[in-house]
Order: C-alpha cells, then sequence, then structure tokens
C-alpha cells in the first residue's frame, strides 16, 4: 500500500488489493473527535483535498454539504467517540464515507419535518443531492458507515 502523509494529517492511499498502476483511484481520509467542531473541520479537509484533485467548484460543495450532514449525524446521533472520513476518487464518482463507532445498529432513516422544524432535514438532502446512498453495519462490533456517491454534472 502506498501511503504519503499531507498538511492536516490527511493520509492519502491507494486502497487495499490495489497497486500503482491503477491511477484513477484516489483516496484520501481522516478521523476527527467527535464534538461540535467536526462538521465544519471535515468540510475544511473535504474542500481542501477535492481541490487537489481538481473536481469541479459545484461537485465541491455538495460534497462539503453532504459531509458536513453526514458527519452531524454522527456526532448527534451516536454514542463515538472518534468519526472518520474517507473520500475514493475514480473514474467520474467521488464515494464518502463516513464511519461511526456507534453502537445502533439500525440504518438511518430520512424523515419529514416541518417549516417550524429546525432539525430533521439532513438525510432528505442527502438523498436529494446524492447519485446514491447507503448505510452498511459493521459484522462485527460497533459501528456503522453511511456513504454517498456522487458524479460531476456534465458540461
Amino acid at each position: 500500500m502506498l501511503v504519503a502523509l499531507t498538511p492536516g494529517a490527511t493520509v492519502l492511499a491507494l486502497p487495499p488489493g490495489e497497486d500503482a498502476g491503477d491511477a484513477d483511484l484516489l483516496w484520501a481520509g481522516f478521523e476527527l473527535a467527535a464534538h461540535d467542531g467536526a462538521p465544519a473541520d471535515a468540510r475544511r479537509r473535504v474542500r481542501r483535498q477535492l481541490r487537489r484533485w481538481s473536481f469541479p467548484a459545484r461537485l465541491c460543495d455538495t460534497a462539503q454539504l453532504l459531509v458536513s450532514e453526514l458527519v452531524t449525524n454522527a456526532v448527534v446521533h451516536t454514542d463515538s467517540a472518534r468519526v472518520r472520513c474517507l473520500l475514493r476518487a475514480g473514474g467520474s464518482r467521488l464515494r464518502l464515507e463516513i464511519h461511526d463507532e456507534g453502537s445502533e445498529r439500525s440504518a438511518p432513516l430520512p424523515c419529514w419535518a416541518t417549516p417550524e422544524d429546525e432539525h430533521g432535514r439532513g438525510l432528505l438532502l442527502v438523498d436529494t443531492l446524492s447519485d446514491e446512498w447507503g448505510v452498511d453495519c459493521a459484522a462485527q462490533g460497533r459501528g456503522r458507515t453511511v456513504w454517498v456517491e456522487l458524479a460531476p454534472a456534465p458540461t
């Protein structure tokens, strides 16, 4: 596995089983303490990485919004101490994965918020703005991964 550290402790690596000849696969990841400042930190790190990879500005904006929503959910709705974020770019797709350490075994579901509600729209945004999204629960132990996939808009 190739690993290179970049400023801000973001790790760039090829995924297990991939070789350096597969140049269209890029990975980056970081881990954050699960606290109120984590969503803003995650947005900054995702923006910085996607700019390095030269993704279009509109896709960067959408990815930042989605990572903010998913990290917020991991911080607010799980008993996680740490949250990990992985980014994978391959071909024309971008995949964002948010891993929590929570003990909850069910998948989060979008809910309907009234105009007066201050919360409850995050997963509706995820569903609307992503090309695909889903949840993978850890096979053993604690935690789950909420993932989204995005493709750049046609030009």
